[in-house]
């Protein structure tokens, strides 16, 4: 029966969809992960899975099933937890399935609709979730107040929050300048003063995804190409490696243009 697939069965329908070209591209773009724990599978493949393994019933063991070994796993893993509208089951299979995210798709990529509906619950699991050591949880949770904090529910306090974070992992870094970015073409007038709480690096890679969205206004560009300039005649080192441009993928900024 289906319906009893053990995972075994899971991994064989998972290999049943495998691409190797498929498989050969995330495991260029998504660095932190080993190229054998691809199997392949496009992503609305994964949706699609997910969704047929919540009709089935055959979900609660696979998500217990903690830690996957392959990168499909985790992203079946993520969409599964998606799709499910009971809040409270819900916001605690998250909180029990970040510490074994290993990637900034799979972190990206959880989205659970039912999140959209009920912010002001999902606030205090946020609040824990961002003072988090783990990279990929507090990448989460900025990339949280970015999805469902930015519009009416937005508070100058989530910005202040999402500047105060001091990291050294690129893929918080990175989530930090998504968020101002994003919030630059949202909350300009509000957001512009956490700027410059930022370190250099996140400041210069958030002002140079905002000055090339056409979500900015032309004046609010102009007023972070000024901030950007004074801040390099200031301190910026372009050889100091917490300061390189260099930019691993476009996904880092998926969305904001």
């Amino acid at each position: 029966m289906v319906n009893r697939m053990n995972r075994e069965e899971i991994i064989k329908m998972l290999y049943a969809a495998a691409d190797d070209k498929h498989k050969n591209y995330n495991a260029a773009i998504i660095t932190t992960v080993d190229k054998d724990r691809f199997i392949g599978v496009r992503t609305p493949e994964l949706r699609a899975m997910a969704v047929d393994m919540l009709g089935w019933g055959n979900w609660h063991n696979f998500i217990a099933d903690v830690p996957h070994h392959f990168f499909e796993e985790n992203q079946l893993h993520a969409f599964i937890i998606s799709e499910i509208y009971d809040f409270d089951f819900v916001v605690h299979a998250v909180d029990e399935f970040l510490p074994y995210i290993d990637n900034w798709a799979t972190c990206d990529q959880m989205s659970p609709k039912i999140f959209a509906e009920k912010p002001e619950k999902l606030l205090p699991y946020i609040r824990k979730w961002i003072k988090s050591k783990h990279e990929y949880t507090v990448r989460f949770a900025i990339v949280c107040l970015m999805r469902y904090f930015l519009t009416e529910n937005f508070n100058e306090k989530y910005a202040k929050m999402v500047a105060r974070i001091k990291s050294k992992e690129y893929y918080v870094n990175m989530a930090q300048a998504w968020y101002f970015a994003t919030a630059a073409a949202k909350q300009f007038d509000a957001v512009y003063p956490y700027f410059a709480d930022l370190k250099d690096w996140v400041l210069l890679r958030a002002i140079e995804k905002a000055i090339s969205s056409y979500r900015v206004s032309g004046i609010h560009k102009l007023q972070l190409k000024r901030l950007r300039r004074r801040m390099q005649n200031e301190q910026f080192d372009p050889d100091d490696e917490e300061s390189s441009f260099d930019i691993q993928t476009e996904q880092d900024f998926a969305g904001v243009s």
